[in-house]
Formats: C-alpha cells, sequence, structure tokens
C-alpha cells in the first residue's frame, strides 16, 4: 500500500499548490508530532495546507483532530510566519523536498519539507539558517540539521535527462539476471509507478530482467523512447493541474448471516495524479484534482486499518471452519483407505493360507527347538540356498523375547540376493513383537489384489490371522459411520462459533469506530461521586499543562504533601463550593500518584483555590517545570489508604441520556441515625474528622462563624448592619440526630455549605412524618421566619443539565423587574449577551486578599487567546476550555434499557466506584499492571450479571488502554480473584 509521495507526486502537488500563493497565514495547529495545519486566508476565500514530515503535503477539506495545547514547533512557527503572506511554494531541484517561502526581503522565513526517508521540517530566515528543526540530526561528518546551522541546499540534485548512452553504460555495468527498473530508479526521478506506465506503453514487461526479457542490444531504443515519454509527462505536470484517482482492490468478506455468501468492500490501495497503464483493469476512484485523492485517501486511511483488521480476524475465522471441514472430509477418507487394505490383507492371507502356515511353522519350529541364533542363520541360509517355497515368503521376525540382529538381517538379504525361493519372501525381522512380514501375492493372479507386505502374528494361525484384519476392517467401517453421522452435528457447531466470532468481530469494529478519545484521557483522571471531573498529570510536562491551560480561578487544586507528587485538579465549571468526599477523593488520587505508592506509605494531601496556584517565584528563586507556588493558606485533607479501584465508564447513546440523580449544583444531604453512625465511626474512624479538615472555618467545636459582608469598590470588606443581616451566627454541626415527639421542642440540624446561604436540614423523625421527603431550607436575610420552605428536587434531563448551570449562572443577580424590562426590550431588539470581557472583569475584580491586596495568579487565557512563547496573547486560537459536559453522558451503572456506545476504563479512589457495577481494589503489591489489568477485565467479562453488549464493549477496550492509569504494582482485591488468576 502506498503512503507516501514519490518524485512525479510532488511535482503535480506544487503545480496544483500555486494558486495559493498569496494568502496569508492565519494560524498553525499540530496534529501530531509530524503532521501540521496551516490555516490560509484570503479575503474570503480559506484553505487549510497539511504537511507531514516525510510523507505528503496538500489541502484539506476533513476536520482533524487538533492538539489541544500546541506544541514548541507550532508555537515557533506561529511566532515567525503568522499574517505573512505565502510568497513562493517550489520544488528543490529534482528531490523530493518542498520549500514553502513566507513573507519577503529580511523578513521572509521558509518552512522546508522533506518527503524521503525519516522525513524532515527545518524553520529557517530569510538566509536559510535554522531557526527550528523537527528531527535534529547530522548527515556525515559536514551537515549538521540543527539551530543556527545553515540549512544545506548544495545537496539537492538537479533535473537532469539522461542519454542513451549515460543508459547504455549504466545497463553494461549492471548484472545479468538484474530487473531493469532497479536498475534505472537510481538514475531517473520520474518514481516507480510513472516507470512502469511508460514501460507498458512502449512495449516492456514491468518485471523484465536484464539479459532475460530485455536485450541491450535489440530493446534499447524501446526504453528510451520510454524515458522520453516519461520526461514529456513531468514536463506537462508543471504546467498543468493533474487530475487524481485512488486505486482500489475488491476485498472478500464473509457474511455474518450466511458464512457461504460472500460480501464486498473495496479498499484504497494507492492515490495518483494519473492513471497508469498497470492499474486501468482495477476499480478506481476519480476526483477532481490530485489534492483531492490525497486528502480522500489519507482521511480514510485510519478507518481502513480497522476495516482491514477485522477483514482478517473474519478470515481467520472461516479458515477455521474450513479446517474443520477439512479435518472431517480426511478422516472419512482415511477410513475408507483403511477398510480397504485390511481386506485385501485378509484376503490375500485367506488365498495363501497354506503357505502362511508353513511361515508360521517354521519360525515357531525353530524357537520351540531353542535353536541359537547361528543355528537359525544357518537354517534360513541353507533354506534360502535349497529354494525353500516357504522362506522366500518370510521377509521379516518379530519375536517377543528377542530382538533383530545384524548378522540374521543380513543372512536373509544374502539369501534374497541369491534367489533362495524363501527367503525372498522374508522382508523384515520383527523379532521384538512376534511377528514376520510376508510379501504376498494373489495366486490365481487376480488383478483385484496387488501385492502387499502383510504382519503375520506368529502365536495365531493363518485363519485367525485372516480374521483380524476382517475385525480391523469392520472396526474402521463403524468409525467411518460415527464419523459421518457426528459431521453434521460438528459443521454446525463450528458453524455458530464462527458466526459468532462474525458478529463479535464486526461488532468491535463498530465499537472503536465510534469510540471517542476525550480531552482529559491523556491524563490520569476519574468523576467524582459527586459529578466532578479530576484531572492529574502523568509528568512534569502534564503538570504544567494542566495548571496552566487547563485549571480555571474557581478550579481547586490538590497536591500531595510529598515531593514529587502529581498535580491534581477539581474541574468546577459552577462555581460553588466542592463537596468534602470529592476533595478527599482527589486527595487519596494525589497521593496514589506519587512516590508513596512504590513505597506504600501514608500522607497528607491539601487543596486550595485554583487562583492560589501561581508560577511566579519569590525574588532570587526558580521554579522548575511542573512546580508551582501556593500563595495564601493550604487547606490540608486527613490522611488516606493508598487504595483505588478499576472500573469501566460507558458511553451512554444520546436517546438514553437522562438525569436520574440529582445535579451537582442543589447539595442533598442525608443524617443517617445513631446506629449507622456507630458502624461508620468503628469502620472508618477518620472520618470523624473529615468535615473539620476539608472546611477550615468550622473551629474544633464543630461550631462555624457565618460573617455576612460585602466587598466595595476599594476592595474593602464593609460590614452590614444589624437590621440588614445577622452579622455573626453561631451553627452547630451535630453529628447525631436528636429526635423528640414534642413538635415545639424539636430541633433543626443546621449544615453549612460552604457559602453565605447556610442549608437547614430537618431531623429524620421530621422527615419521616413528611413522606420521608428530604428538604432543603435557606437561612437568609430575607426570610427569617420559623416556617418551613419546601424546596422540590426536579428531575432534570442530563442533557439540559449544563445549559441550566448556564441560565442559571447568567441571570443569578436578576429579579423580577429587571426581568420584565429585559423581556420587554429582547421582543424588539432580539437576544442581548453580555460582554465576555466584561464578565471576566467582574470576576477578576472579585479575587480580593484578606489584606485588601490584589491578588496576582497565573492568568489563563480567555476565548479565543492563546500564551506565546514571548508572553503575548494569540486571539485566533480557540480557548482551552475544558469541557466537562461530556462526563453527563458516561455511567458506571448500566441499565438494561440503556444503549451502550462503548468503554472507557477508568481508575479512580476505590469509594468512588462502590456503586459501579464493574469494579475491582487496587492495592501497592507486586502484580504487573498488564497482567492485573487482564485478570481484572476477565472477572468482569465472566460475571454473571454482564451483558451480552457489556461484554463486547470490554472486550473492544485495548489492552494499553487497562493499565496505562495504574500507578505502578498492584495488588487485586475481589471476591473469586485467585481462581481468575490460575
Amino acid at each position: 500500500m502506498k503512503t507516501r509521495y514519490n518524485s512525479y507526486d510532488i511535482v503535480c502537488c506544487v503545480t496544483e499548490l500555486q494558486k495559493f500563493v498569496g494568502m496569508r497565514v492565519n494560524n498553525i495547529y499540530d496534529v501530531d508530532n509530524k503532521t501540521y495545519l496551516i490555516r490560509l486566508q484570503r479575503n474570503d476565500e480559506k484553505v487549510v495546507l497539511l504537511l507531514e514530515s516525510g510523507n505528503r503535503i496538500h489541502t484539506t477539506a476533513f476536520e482533524w483532530p487538533k492538539n489541544v495545547a500546541p506544541s514548541g514547533f507550532s508555537m515557533k512557527m506561529r511566532k515567525h510566519l503568522k499574517n505573512k503572506r505565502l510568497e513562493n511554494l517550489t520544488q528543490l531541484g529534482s528531490d523530493r523536498i518542498i520549500d514553502l517561502q513566507f513573507g519577503s526581503g529580511e523578513v521572509a522565513y521558509h518552512v522546508i519539507l522533506e518527503l524521503y526517508d525519516r522525513g524532515n521540517i527545518v524553520l529557517t530566515d530569510f538566509e536559510l539558517t535554522i531557526l527550528y528543526v523537527l528531527r535534529p540530526h547530522t548527515e556525515g561528518d559536514k551537515i549538521k540539521f540543527a539551530v543556527k546551522e545553515k540549512y544545506p541546499t548544495s545537496r539537492v540534485r538537479e533535473t537532469t535527462l539522461p542519454s542513451i548512452d549515460d543508459i547504455k553504460q549504466v545497463l553494461h555495468n549492471a548484472k545479468e539476471g538484474d530487473p531493469l527498473k532497479k536498475v534505472l530508479m537510481p538514475m531517473l526521478e520520474y518514481g516507480p509507478a510513472l516507470i512502469e506506465h511508460v514501460f507498458l506503453l512502449n512495449g516492456l514487461k514491468t518485471s523484465a530482467k536484464i539479459g532475460k526479457d530485455f536485450r541491450i542490444d535489440t530493446d534499447l531504443n524501446k526504453l528510451y523512447q520510454a524515458v522520453l515519454q516519461a520526461e514529456d509527462i513531468m514536463n506537462k505536470a508543471k504546467q498543468h493541474s493533474s487530475q487524481g484517482y485512488i486505486i482500489q482492490k475488491q476485498e472478500e468478506r464473509p457474511n455474518t448471516e450466511n458464512i457461504n455468501e460472500k460480501e464486498y468492500f473495496y479498499s484504497n490501495q494507492e492515490f495518483h495524479p494519473l492513471l497508469y497503464e498497470q492499474h486501468k483493469n482495477m476499480p478506481y476512484k476519480r476526483f477532481e484534482n490530485f489534492n483531492q485523492a490525497a486528502d480522500e485517501f489519507y482521511s480514510a486511511f485510519e478507518g481502513q486499518k480497522i476495516e482491514m483488521r477485522a477483514l482478517q480476524q473474519e478470515r481467520d475465522a472461516v479458515k477455521k471452519l474450513e479446517n474443520v471441514k477439512k479435518d472431517h472430509s480426511k478422516r472419512i477418507e482415511d477410513l475408507e483407505k483403511t477398510q480397504l487394505a485390511d481386506k485385501q490383507k485378509a484376503e490375500l492371507i485367506t488365498r495363501n493360507q497354506e503357505l502362511v502356515e508353513k511361515a508360521i511353522f517354521a519360525i515357531q519350529t525353530a524357537l520351540a527347538n531353542q535353536i541359537s541364533w547361528a543355528d537359525l542363520t544357518n537354517l534360513v541360509k541353507d533354506a534360502t540356498a535349497n529354494g525353500d517355497p516357504v522362506a522366500k515368503h518370510i521377509k521379516k521376525l518379530k519375536l517377543e523375547t528377542n530382538h533383530i540382529r545384524a548378522d540374521l538381517t543380513n543372512l536373509v538379504k544374502d539369501a534374497t540376493a541369491n534367489g533362495d525361493p524363501v527367503a525372498k519372501h522374508i522382508k523384515k525381522l520383527k523379532l521384538e513383537t512376534n511377528h514376520i512380514s510376508l510379501l504376498l501375492s494373489d495366486p490365481y493372479e487376480d488383478d483385484e489384489l496387488p501385492t502387499i507386505l502383510i504382519d503375520i502374528d506368529l502365536s495365531l494361525s493363518a485363519f485367525a490371522n485372516a480374521r483380524k484384519y476382517y475385525d480391523l476392517k469392520r472396526n474402521a467401517a463403524k468409525k467411518q459411520q460415527k464419523t459421518i453421522e457426528s459431521q453434521s452435528k460438528a459443521f454446525k457447531s463450528a458453524e455458530k462459533k464462527t458466526k459468532q466470532t462474525l458478529k463479535e468481530v464486526q461488532t468491535i469494529t463498530n465499537i472503536n469506530k465510534a469510540r471517542k478519545v476525550y480531552w482529559f484521557e491523556k491524563f490520569f483522571w476519574f468523576i467524582s461521586s459527586e459529578n466532578y471531573l479530576v484531572i492529574a498529570g502523568r509528568d512534569q510536562q502534564q503538570n504544567e499543562l494542566i495548571v496552566k491551560r487547563y485549571m480555571k480561578s474557581n478550579d481547586i487544586y490538590v497536591h500531595a504533601d510529598i515531593h514529587g507528587a502529581s498535580s491534581v485538579v477539581i474541574k468546577n465549571p459552577s462555581g460553588l463550593p466542592v463537596p468534602p468526599k470529592t476533595l478527599n477523593e482527589a486527595g487519596v488520587m494525589a497521593i496514589c500518584y506519587s512516590v508513596a505508592w512504590e513505597a506504600k506509605v501514608v500522607t497528607n494531601a491539601y487543596w486550595v483555590l485554583g487562583e492560589q496556584v501561581t508560577k511566579t517565584a519569590p525574588t532570587g528563586e526558580y521554579l522548575t517545570s511542573g512546580s508551582f507556588m501556593i500563595r495564601g493558606k493550604k487547606n490540608f485533607l486527613p490522611p488516606s489508604h493508598l487504595v483505588l479501584g478499576l472500573s469501566f465508564l460507558f458511553r451512554l447513546e444520546d436517546v438514553s441520556i437522562t438525569e436520574s440523580d440529582v445535579g451537582k449544583d442543589e447539595v442533598e444531604i442525608e443524617v443517617l441515625d445513631k446506629s449507622d453512625d456507630e458502624e461508620d465511626a468503628e469502620n472508618h474512624p477518620e472520618e470523624s474528622n473529615n468535615r473539620l479538615q476539608a472546611f477550615p472555618e468550622l473551629n474544633t467545636e464543630g461550631v462555624c462563624n457565618i460573617k455576612n459582608s460585602t466587598i466595595d469598590e476599594d476592595g474593602k470588606e464593609n460590614e452590614d448592619s444589624e437590621e440588614e443581616s445577622i452579622k455573626s451566627t453561631k451553627i452547630n454541626v451535630l453529628t447525631e440526630p436528636t429526635q423528640t415527639n414534642n413538635k415545639e421542642e424539636d430541633t433543626e440540624t443546621i449544615v453549612y455549605l460552604g457559602d453565605n446561604n447556610p442549608v437547614v436540614l430537618k431531623s429524620r423523625s421530621r422527615v419521616n412524618s413528611e413522606n420521608k421527603q428530604k428538604q432543603l431550607k435557606p437561612l437568609s436575610k430575607q426570610s427569617e421566619s420559623k416556617e418551613d420552605i419546601k424546596m422540590p428536587q426536579q428531575q432534570i434531563k442530563r442533557g439540559q443539565k449544563s445549559k441550566m448551570r448556564k441560565i442559571k449562572e447568567k441571570y443569578k443577580d436578576q429579579d423580577d423587574e429587571e426581568r420584565e424590562l429585559r423581556m420587554t426590550i429582547l421582543q424588539s431588539a432580539g437576544t442581548a449577551k453580555h460582554s465576555k470581557k466584561k464578565k471576566a472583569k467582574e470576576v477578576n475584580t472579585k479575587s480580593v486578599k484578606k489584606g485588601g491586596q490584589q491578588d496576582k495568579p497565573y492568568k489563563q487565557p480567555t476565548q479565543k487567546q492563546e500564551v506565546q512563547d514571548d508572553g503575548t496573547v494569540d486571539d485566533e486560537e480557540p480557548n482551552v476550555s475544558a469541557e466537562v459536559d461530556m462526563i453527563d453522558a458516561l455511567t458506571g451503572i448500566p441499565v438494561l434499557e440503556d444503549e451502550l456506545l462503548f468503554a472507557v476504563p477508568v481508575v479512580a479512589p476505590y469509594n468512588t466506584l462502590i456503586n459501579y457495577k464493574f469494579k475491582i481494589k487496587l492495592t501497592p503489591g507486586t502484580s504487573r499492571r498488564g497482567k492485573a489489568a487482564k485478570t481484572a477485565v476477565n472477572m468482569f467479562i465472566h460475571d454473571r450479571t454482564i451483558t451480552q453488549r457489556e461484554r463486547d464493549l470490554l472486550k473492544a477496550v485495548k489492552d494499553e488502554q487497562l493499565a496505562r492509569n495504574i500507578p505502578g504494582k498492584v495488588k487485586l482485591s475481589a471476591p473469586r480473584t485467585q481462581a481468575f488468576k490460575r
């Protein structure tokens, strides 16, 4: 399969791309470490140019997945090429090197794309001094591809048409039998496909060999005419744009319903700017230009690889079925041959009964008389010499108590050579099994019975030996009948297994096609119990990336109190306080993804707000990559055990996405009864301090002081008057419910959630008396009455969750009067949108320190902004908005009615996975990650409650995806773990 450009392809591509000269660079993106996209624009005309090191260059109309964080090379090219005009696009000599010049004069920059060998992309200034090189290396002793070195244009080969004498000289220097095409390739810059094309047009074989299919004296003129024709094609391609062709191949695949029927599909094999002579009889697709053909070919490349992999698996399954059929047919055929041979042996023994009896008697007599080996040798020798009619048939002796001796064997051979009538029938002596081999033929000269070497048992008579062979024949016939009877059952069973395999392959192929890789999967990640996305860096670079590009001021930064741990970020788009359970789970993650896992050491973790994290180091100090400064107070979390879990999240079909649980904007709290509290305290003694550790506002006595205050324009804190609000309210956080039968004395348990509006929760006795409805009562300055305010929790569809959250945030400060006024205006003025810059400015004015000073955290790029190497902001780059809405479509508790698309493996704190359908506990141990992951999946697949669709989805998960988030060597803990390991 063709995967890269040849010389003719480059000529056609460069000619076609000339129409884009004059367009300006709008932006540059990277698809991977070898592939880059340059977005060009001219007035209303836009085009995206794709460059892949070593392989290709073409325009693309497909949406390629761009890296969220641009690479260093992308940033460097943006810095130098942005808003510059594409002034020139040329091929350097006849080499597979393309030079793209942006800008002119002393501000010109060159992007040099090498499309041979391992390839390269080089960024140079106007003097071709290298500013950045994708693959630094050295060619020979002098040529260096490195920054500040000159790009070596002197090594570029120029286009020269060889003369007929040059070609003749090269052919004479070649060896006889060398392929003609291989000999000419180094001196011709046309590419192998074009050379084959002109060979066929001039009556030469594409596989011609020198001295065999090609004679220099007779075929040289044909060859030179072919070279001239190729040169003419190249010259026309430099002047006019070419069409595009994708050469295809018809592939057969078995039908999943009926294996004997075949299905067909076309796989892309090659792409060319010309329909070559060798491809005219193959299926192909035609395109208006070569760029479109290359774009279509490469865009379908990954999907086709999945199809071809599935096709090979299907062929293997069908081949197994065919092998089963061949095996049964061979068994029946062998049994038929065995029956025929046994029948012939029995009949020959019967027809030569007298001869067989004499041979048996002679050997038995010799053995009964205890004749020595020497005497037996002489006896056989004499009998052979005298022309004994029995001895000549004895070919071999097989005696239980004796072994073959060399002298006896040689004696029989000599007697046979001398024409002994008895010895010539003795073919082999099988003394160890009490047999002799007799060469018997039909004495009646019947053509139906051939001459056969037959083993005769010396312990049986001739008639008994014949009966033995008849019995063997009948046994073979019975086996044949049983084989034929079981054949249909075996075929049906094999076909059933094959169909099942084909369906599984097709299912997994469809799953792989539907599989969407989420942006957070490149990090360590999990979804907390309260549906918060938590991500952590795998190394220093990812720690830097997470904090700089993904963490917002509302997010929570968590870090283990140990050097070298991962930076953990809790995504909090709503801006509401993060529940303590999520904080503790993120703390467990921070500890487990640190050196504490291998050392098996329990330590603490702490959390701070995102705005407290900065990259600015104190004066005289330097922060390495992945290191940050924490401004202000750290909120320490309680020590946690090193316990993780491996599980799977399932992607729901859109029609299956419904909100069955309460959104994270609404907090649901359950007061445990005394027995539950006591049991929890016994099992988790550290949990009694979790709430106090998580909420720094709570003092040691379980009392929280709430202060209602506002911030004026100068950043100073002013307390409200006593008539407008409560200055300071003490709220008791009770660990046990108070239950009384007297309604007047019935107390209320108030739990502070971290904002300025505490939540009042009724005790369980009153909740039960009101149909066990869980109710939240806000305590605010607007309502000071003791009447209960009921807040019914509505069932929100999962897809509407993000939308309602945005609406709530947008209109949280709007009263009824303002809403009426706005609606009146909107009837005539259309939809009014808040300015994002103004909104960001308002958020920044609220981040004030206690001392009244403005904190200066690391400034995040706003929407459509990108940070450049020099600190400037690129307004054209889409915002790295780490969207978390997609997690609403993932569930760890699928039900039968759900339509599932694919499965995503997740490693999370074990408490997070308690309610998941599939889970297994991971603790520091000695098992390797890959083996442990496979064992876990094997357990899940054999679970009794698993559905067929879930089993298919788990099988489709690749092995490298399973183990990549496991922190190190582990121990698996789950029921029946040892059985599955065995």
